[in-house]
């Protein structure tokens, strides 16, 4: 099982392999902007005068010769299911633009978050505002929609959005030719008020494969919609949960713990061999 965290582009594969890690997740620019993907990633160890695409080619090449696979975080504006034009549009045109960037640094998968309408807004709008966002997207890397933490007008929270979901894009993925996948996020799914004792069997009924388990302990009490992730160890999920669940799901896992990260890929590697 590959264990990893989100790192800085920038060092991402320094900061992985001291951590022991066999992935990393890495934004491409600034989470809360709309700018396209942008690569930082040195080249020959300098960073003067780089050009973007051998920035990405550079990431690629020494992530593949550290055996450490990457994965790709959208940036948070995304949120294709949107009624408001001016977010839902631009949202589709970065979704894509990640899509390329994700594909140019030879990405394991494209996380995206499920989105949310706006308050009076029906949910299927939204749902099927995922549809028109999918059929003209090309992308050779799997975007995995993520589960989210609150929002009464999110469309990932909870398993039944997340059915309602999955019904409208698993078949327009299938019918564009993108590939799709499911990220677990288990901060998220206890914060939405999924069971994680029975996450695995529950969500796996409603998406398939999941792809990719974000573990992540919460700060915050089962069910309150709060999405403040916690260190695996000390949190209000109690960690043998974490474990049991990682384990039975055996997919690939990152953990967005940040400074607590290189404890955390320790103690969840020794947990899961043990």
């Amino acid at each position: 099982m590959r264990i990893g965290a989100h790192v800085d582009q920038h060092d991402a594969v320094a900061q992985s392999l001291d951590m022991g890690a066999t992935q990393a997740q890495v934004f491409l620019g600034d989470p809360q902007g709309w700018k396209g993907p942008q690569f930082t990633f040195p080249v020959d160890g300098s960073d003067d005068g780089a050009a973007p695409d051998e920035r990405a080619a550079a990431l690629r090449d020494a992530a593949k010769a550290a055996d450490l696979d990457l994965y790709v975080h959208a940036p948070y504006v995304i949120n294709v299911a949107s009624t408001n034009n001016r977010i839902r549009i631009p949202s589709r045109k970065l979704l894509q633009q990640m899509a390329t960037g994700a594909a140019l640094i030879g990405a394991k998968g494209l996380i995206v978050h499920g989105g949310h309408v706006g308050k009076g807004d029906a949910l299927e709008v939204g749902f099927d505002n995922w549809r028109k966002a999918i059929e003209p997207l090309e992308s050779e890397v799997p975007v995995l929609i993520e589960n989210t933490a609150g929002g009464d007008g999110a469309m990932a929270r909870g398993l039944e959005r997340i059915e309602q979901l999955w019904s409208v894009v698993a078949p327009a993925a299938e019918k564009a030719g993108v590939p799709l996948g499911f990220c677990l996020d288990t901060c998220h799914a206890w914060a939405s008020g999924i069971a994680l004792e029975t996450a695995p069997a529950d969500v796996s009924a409603v998406v398939g494969t999941i792809s990719l388990v974000h573990a992540n302990n919460s700060r915050d009490a089962f069910g309150s919609g709060a999405d403040r992730h916690a260190s695996l160890t000390d949190g209000q999920i109690d960690p043998d949960v974490l474990v049991s669940l990682v384990r039975a799901v055996g997919a690939p896992v990152i953990c967005e713990t940040h400074a607590d990260a290189p404890r955390d890929v320790a103690w969840l590697e020794e947990q899961v061999a043990s």
